[in-house]
């Protein structure tokens, strides 16, 4: 298989489907912002906490069915979604690491540890991915699980930052008004 087709070398592309759509249409913002924070998320772990590496490694499985949900214009019920379990399983570990944290009183900055901070970024990513697909949303059919999925993901790398800033001994700092 050739890395290189030339076959998007005019601006459009194929979905799964084999739909030729514009590289710039809201189907590909979408699934293409999925995949800028697949790839964050990659640079990640390891972290040097085999628990969150380990969900950062399902986080990134995740992704890839978000990607594949987006690129289906025309989904038939055995091709990859995203699911209600995908997001109780975020829920879950949202909720286990809670109460490992100290309460949150306050925002806080985006900051910490080299790989909290990075956890941070990936969540701004996450929510300018489900952006883009709250704008597929209002234009085209679409798995809502995806969106909820995406929503339910930034708590959770929000989450994941405070436990490695916790656990590497890093401070959260509120922002000064």
């Amino acid at each position: 298989m050739s890395i290189y087709t030339g076959r998007g070398d005019d601006g459009q592309t194929d979905l799964r489907d084999m739909t030729r759509v514009s590289k710039a249409s809201p189907r590909i913002e979408a699934y293409g912002t999925v995949d800028e924070l697949n790839a964050l998320v990659g640079t990640i772990h390891p972290t040097g906490h085999d628990d969150v590496d380990e969900r950062l490694r399902e986080i990134q499985n995740h992704l890839h069915v978000v990607q594949a949900d987006f690129a289906n214009p025309d989904p038939d019920e055995d091709d990859p979604a995203i699911r209600a379990d995908h997001i109780e399983t975020v829920e879950d570990w949202i909720d286990e690491y809670d109460e490992e944290l100290e309460p949150l009183r306050s925002f806080i900055l985006p900051t910490g540890s080299e790989r909290g901070a990075q956890l941070h970024h990936a969540r701004t990513v996450c929510r300018r991915a489900e952006r883009r697909a709250v704008a597929l949303a209002a234009e085209e059919e679409i798995n809502e699980q995806a969106v909820q999925y995406l929503n339910r993901l930034s708590d959770g790398l929000f989450t994941f930052g405070r436990v490695v800033n916790a656990r590497d001994g890093e401070p959260e700092e509120s922002p000064q008004y």
